[in-house]
């Protein structure tokens, strides 16, 4: 099995496209380099914590802790999109109901996921 074949890995690798279309298309250009590099930056870390949290999995605590930050990093993604929103450098409300539900839908996936890890180490094997 593959990171690939997660579907915390697979929401977050959309988002990553997606979040990097809207900061490129639908921003202010100042925007751009600023809170846009900031949410590029959040929800690329999801994707990368996820991937190296799989690369460990075999280390319960390394897993869990690279998991945790994953989510850590989607809250922070969708911080980034509610000011976009609320200070109106994003105006197109379906895009943002649109990203801000996966976002929410990601993340109860790895709440899910962080609590399949650890009774899944917990088993007796």
């Amino acid at each position: 099995m593959s990171y690939k074949n997660l579907d915390v890995w697979k929401l977050s690798r959309d988002l990553v496209i997606d979040i990097h279309e809207m900061t490129i298309s639908k921003l202010p250009k100042f925007e751009m380099y600023e809170v846009g590099s900031q949410i590029r930056r959040a929800i690329k870390s999801v994707r990368s914590n996820i991937v190296e949290g799989y690369g460990r999995r075999y280390y319960k605590q390394d897993f869990i802790h690279f998991l945790i930050t994953a989510l850590a990093s989607n809250d922070e993604t969708t911080d980034h999109l509610e000011t976009l929103f609320e200070t109106k450098s994003l105006t197109d409300e379906k895009l943002y109901n649109d990203l801000n539900d996966r976002l929410n839908t990601l993340g109860k996936k790895l709440n899910s996921f962080i609590k399949s890890v650890q009774e899944e180490h917990q088993s007796p094997r």
